[in-house]
């Protein structure tokens, strides 16, 4: 049974409630867990039950193995008890399992120490043993086991095995040997002196060798002919010549097998019992003999006196009270009062030290940065210019924000064309490109942008499995009746039936301009789609087969524009997908782009290019792991030849005296001299002087030799390690780029765990172009509210504090984000106080402070170049989304000229 923390796991037991309902309503529902056979009223008890097994807390109590879950401990001791049961002796199991029923051993390693002692040198018929024959040994089994009182008839063993050759199978014993019972506590000694195990008798049919490597080089053709003729014979031994082998019988094996076959209860001195599935099976009895009974009781008995015993012992034996005199009754009454004063001080002592630890325990000072709830600002913060409220970043920049989902499905469609923008042969684009593109609404000129998306889509939706006109088979087998913008149902599967047939075969040629993708697109949808996929498939089907009664040219340019003027309510003029793409409005085609994307991801291009990315990300952490290295080197290097280019003047000119001048002075002090021996001494105190300044001068020209050499190893030094820092930039940024073709996470998540997401430089987009320009993608930081999970956490802290009040303070009345809502910050300065605004002291808003300040430069530079591309847009177009102003060429717009460099030729 698997034990978590050394206590065995007890299984849930039905309520009486429930044993009552198996006879009452026995066809009530209940939560059954099969792995345990455990049955449960409701599906939170099942639930937290279920929780409890796949915690990583138990151990297997047969291998010791800890770390698992309870399902995997089960399965452990499984495996080890299958493998322990084909190893072990099978005519051996019986005999143990009879000598070890209703023991009463303390411990379980004094049972299998005394289990081994008697046993190991009895064999029983059938078992397989080892035989020592002249030094050489075999394996056997035990054929016929002869009893001490064979042991001087030889006679009667021979005709016994006179008897034995005639026959094919083994005799039956006239009586069983080895017959261990009774208490293990008695010595091997003394019992085998009552049962002498070396008196026993054994005919062993030998099979085959012993394979020994080590003899094997050294036998020869005589060894191996005596080998040959003893093997298929029957020998006569003793135990002295016999083994068993270590892997079926050892004490650890022995211990194992015990503990899984015996069991026993946790009184005093409760005896060890056979489990009964192993007692029937292996013919033990589980009725316990009324002798055995009464030996139990009594050694439990005494068990229990012997521990009253020790107690008795401890409180001391009871004393006879003396007559005592007045002043001894005076004294003993003092020091009974002196020992409750002494008591009742310490008392109030320990009471008082611990209402100190518990003040401290209060009081102890967090360790930042700790849970970003649990930190406030203080008055000292808000002093040193720390922000109580973050800007609050804007939802009417996102576009297509007005209804619920769709710039999600917009910004994730985006992301994936840009992401796996190499597998699918498409180019990059930044999302304000994709949003004018959603948006154009002209047939001529048609977007180039809007065609290179949709047919690189259709052609990898073509090796993604279909079934044919599965959207067909949906709308019919819907059975929805209602008219949908004039149409039923029949009248659009009849609409579809001849467009897009042949989507997967029909070329679309990139110099034709894809001519032909929106038929293509059509038939991509009859054979991918159904009522369940896409949910808006027969509104979608309708708006590109049919043609509003009454055309309404401003409503094409109010779907252009994003506004949410009244659509015609029936589409009933059969028309063409390319006539009718262009008056489609944007949130259709999100809708379209994003069904596609959805499937696009489970096709073979994608899978191959994110197992690239997994191999390239493996040798960057490598080329990682070397960079890193280098630098450590360089720097280590940078820091041993930095003091030798210290306090030594590179750029000046070593001053020394002028010997001549020197030699000069001396001569006309020595001619003023009166004496000549002056005149010798100051000599030669002038040659020591102009030795003495010669060396100097030589000295300091080597120390600057050597100071220029050690300053231009330095800058050497200096540009590799540039050099090195910069190769570690370009792998992080390599490394953001494979990862995004993985998976895309969030920077990090503020205090009320609105997650933050940057989607520049992931996939096949780049942070930087050629003569490392900025690039960007979207050029914006985008807000997204608490997912599902995150608002629960949220509300079970409003228990301890009103949360709502706190966000409503901290991030404002319009900052304030639900579970699907989305915002922006396009601005450079909101971005650098929503920064500022995050606080370094809690755990969320220091790692996503870190990942921002990371890629800072990146960053900004983003922000600053859209900025400046917005900038330089015509006073026309930035003033309306529409494209219909007079005078003002469309085709000029950066969407417009935009062209797919990645297109495959074909």
């Amino acid at each position: 049974m698997p034990t978590c923390r050394r206590k065995r796991v007890v299984l849930t037991q039905p309520s009486d409630e429930l044993l009552e309902c198996l006879k009452t309503n026995p066809k009530r529902d209940v939560f059954f867990l099969k792995q345990t056979g455990e049955i449960f009223e409701t599906y939170e008890a099942y639930a937290a039950r279920m929780s409890f097994y796949r915690l990583k807390q138990f151990q297997c109590e047969v291998t010791g193995k800890s770390g698992l879950d309870y399902f995997q401990a089960l399965e452990s001791e499984r495996q080890e008890a299958r493998t322990l049961h084909s190893r072990f002796s099978t005519p051996l199991k019986p005999a143990i399992l009879k000598a070890v029923q209703w023991q009463v051993v303390g411990r379980l390693d004094h049972l299998v120490e005394a289990v081994y002692e008697r046993f190991k040198d009895r064999y029983f018929q059938g078992e397989k043993v080892v035989v020592d024959l002249t030094g050489r040994k075999f394996y056997g089994t035990v054929d016929t086991v002869y009893t001490p009182k064979y042991y001087d008839d030889v006679n009667a063993r021979d005709s016994r095995k006179e008897t034995r050759q005639g026959s094919d199978s083994p005799r039956a014993e006239l009586e069983e040997p080895h017959v261990i019972t009774g208490d293990l506590k008695i010595p091997a000694k003394d019992f085998n002196a009552r049962d002498p195990p070396d008196r026993y008798f054994y005919w062993v049919l030998i099979t085959e060798p012993e394979r020994d490597k080590s003899h094997d080089k050294a036998k020869t053709s005589q060894d191996k002919a005596r080998a040959d003729e003893a093997i298929g014979s029957l020998m006569e031994v003793t135990c002295h010549l016999m083994s068993r082998d270590r892997l079926t019988f050892s004490k650890s094996i022995l211990r194992r097998f015990i503990r899984d076959c015996v069991d026993r209860d946790a009184a005093v001195a409760s005896p060890w019992t056979v489990k009964s599935a192993i007692a029937r099976r292996y013919g033990v009895n589980s009725d316990m003999p009324e002798e055995t009974r009464r030996g139990v009781e009594t050694i439990k008995k005494g068990e229990i006196d012997k521990r009253k015993k020790v107690w008795e012992d401890k409180d001391g034996p009871p004393t006879k009270k003396k007559k005592l005199t007045p002043a001894q009754e005076e004294r003993a009454e003092k020091r009974e009062r002196d020992a409750q004063e002494k008591a009742e001080k310490q008392r109030i002592a320990k009471e008082e030290a611990e209402r100190i630890a518990a003040d401290k325990k209060k009081k102890k000072p967090l360790r930042y940065p700790t849970e970003d709830l649990d930190v406030r600002l203080t008055d000292k913060d808000k002093k040193a210019g720390m922000k109580v409220q973050k800007p609050i970043p804007s939802r009417t920049a996102l576009p297509f924000n007005e209804s619920p989902g769709v710039f999600e499905a917009f910004l994730m469609s985006w992301n994936f064309l840009v992401v796996y923008g190499q597998a699918l042969h498409l180019s990059t684009f930044t999302l304000d490109e994709f949003e004018h593109g959603i948006r154009h609404a002209l047939d001529d000129p048609p977007c180039s942008l809007l065609a290179e998306v949709h047919s690189t889509l259709i052609y990898n939706l073509r090796t993604v499995p279909f079934h044919r006109h599965s959207a067909v088979l949906s709308l019919i087998q819907d059975d929805d009746e209602s008219l949908v913008l004039g149409n039923d149902t029949d009248t659009l599967t009849t609409a579809m039936a001849d467009i897009g047939n042949n989507w997967e075969r029909v070329p679309l040629r990139l110099a034709e301009g894809r001519q032909g993708w929106e038929d293509a697109l059509v038939g991509c949808i009859k054979d991918h789609a159904t009522v369940a996929n896409f949910p808006r498939l027969r509104e979608v089907l309708t708006k590109l087969l049919f043609a509003p009664a009454e055309p309404d040219q401003a409503r094409a340019s109010s779907e252009a524009s994003g506004s949410h003027s009244p659509a015609p309510s029936l589409y009933t003029v059969p028309s063409y997908p390319a006539e009718r793409y262009p008056s489609l409005p944007p949130a259709d085609r999100i809708a379209i782009i994003s069904f596609m994307t959805n499937l696009a991801i489970s096709s073979k291009a994608i899978h191959a290019h994110m197992e690239t990315c997994e191999e390239q990300l493996t040798a960057l952490r490598k080329e990682k792991i070397e960079v890193n290295r280098s630098k450590k080197q360089l720097t280590e290097e940078m820091n041993t030849i930095l003091p030798d280019t210290k306090d030594v003047p590179l750029d000046e000119d070593v001053v020394m005296q002028d010997p001549s001048d020197s030699e000069v002075g001396g001569s006309d002090a020595a001619s003023d001299t009166p004496s000549a021996s002056k005149k010798t001494a100051r000599q030669k105190d002038l040659r020591q002087k102009m030795q003495s300044q010669a060396k100097q001068r030589e000295a300091a020209r080597v120390k600057q030799a050597s100071a220029k050499q050690a300053l231009a190893e330095h800058r050497r030094l200096d540009e590799e390690l540039n050099k090195v820092e910069r190769r570690l930039e370009g792998i992080e940024r390599d490394f953001r780029k494979l990862l995004g073709g993985i998976r895309v996470k969030p920077l990090g998540r503020d205090r009320f765990y609105n997650r933050i997401w940057w989607f520049d430089g992931l996939g096949s987009a780049a942070l930087l172009g050629s003569g490392g320009v900025c690039q960007y993608g979207t050029g914006r930081i985008f807000v997204q509210g608490p997912s599902e999970t995150d608002t629960d956490l949220l509300r079970l802290r409003q228990a301890e504090e009103d949360i709502e009040a706190r966000r409503f303070e901290e991030e404002g009345e319009d900052g304030i984000l639900g579970p699907t809502e989305w915002a922006a910050y396009s601005d450079l300065e909101e971005l650098e106080e929503f920064v500022a605004w995050l606080n370094p002291k809690g755990q969320r808003d220091v790692t996503l402070k870190a990942a921002l300040t990371k890629w800072w430069s990146h960053i900004a530079g983003g922000i600053r170049k859209r900025t400046a591309v917005n900038a330089k847009l015509p006073e026309a177009r930035r003033s309306a989304r529409t494209k219909t102003n007079t005078g003002y060429d469309i085709s000029r717009e950066p969407y417009m000229t935009w062209t797919n460099r990645r297109a495959a030729t074909s």
